[in-house]
């Protein structure tokens, strides 16, 4: 294992997630999802903004606007107003379900997952939204995760955190599925659950996995290769982010923790070894 990351923001989350690097702006955001926030630092100050509702996602469209989405729908959030613009409703008449895990592909188009708030059985899906289509590619989904993309664009991976396995989908030249999805890893005989990954430059896939207080790292044919050790129990979502994109940022969260200490639901960075890619724009219309 890794040397064990560090904490880096003095915030708590009950339900940190959904890092994000805007590559433009060199700046990181997150969310803590049931506490209605979208977090950032700005030079090496604190800021946020409250979202009114659950948010768990974001990806950039320019320098100063960022598509987020909730559970309600996908917006335009300007970040210099800190006013958004509905683009596309998101099971806004379900009030049972809520967003989770979601990251743009390598096409610009935006996946997202959605989940009853009780992570209710089979409540949720998972969605894409590309040049203002939205399609839902998977449904019966309890607690969708595990989004991410192979550098070429032509493989997706996701889980149902449940289940315990992370599956690979192949894709086609514009990002849609093509043909049936497989099991990509399989953490059952570990008792591992798959949250949030991300993948690197060599196409491996880091993947946080909730209450092992770690984020491992598989090869692109499954194979395990390392792990990050994180102070946070329940570790969340991983991104790449700092200049060189060399800098591992993972979300944690309190949530589930009778009595979290003060390493729970912060924010934390480490030394991947590796470096990450950078996003496409969101290519929303």
């Amino acid at each position: 294992m890794s040397a064990p990351a560090t904490a880096c923001d003095d915030r708590v989350c009950e339900l940190g997630e959904g890092p994000f690097w805007h590559p433009e702006r060199g700046q990181l955001f997150w969310f803590d999802i049931t506490g209605h926030r979208l977090h950032t630092i700005e030079g090496d100050q604190p800021r946020h903004w409250p979202m009114g509702e659950c948010t768990s996602a974001a990806g950039w469209i320019d320098r100063d606007r960022l598509l987020i989405v909730s559970e309600t729908g996908f917006y335009r959030f300007d970040l210099v107003t800190g006013t958004r613009v509905l683009i596309h409703p998101l099971e806004a008449d379900n009030r049972v379900t809520r967003s989770n895990d979601g990251r743009t592909d390598p096409m610009g188009g935006f996946w997202i997952g959605t989940m009853g708030k009780a992570a209710e059985p089979g409540a949720g899906a998972i969605y894409r939204l590309y040049r203002g289509a939205l399609r839902r590619l998977h449904d019966g989904i309890t607690i969708p995760n595990s989004i991410c993309f192979s550098p070429d664009g032509r493989l997706a991976y996701w889980a149902d955190t449940q289940t315990q396995m992370i599956r690979c989908q192949p894709l086609d030249a514009e990002g849609w599925p093509e043909g049936p999805d497989r099991v990509h890893i399989d953490l059952r005989a570990e008792g591992l659950f798959p949250d949030g990954s991300v993948t690197d430059a060599e196409g491996a896939l880091w993947n946080a996995q909730w209450g092992a207080g770690r984020v491992a790292r598989y090869l692109p044919d499954g194979r395990f290769d390392r792990a990050l050790a994180i102070a946070g129990h329940n570790t969340t979502c991983p991104v790449f982010g700092g200049p060189d994109l060399g800098t591992l940022y993972v979300t944690t969260a309190c949530e589930g923790i009778t009595a979290p200490d003060a390493a729970q639901g912060r924010l934390y960075r480490g030394a991947p070894g590796i470096a990450g890619r950078a996003d496409p724009p969101v290519q929303i219309g």
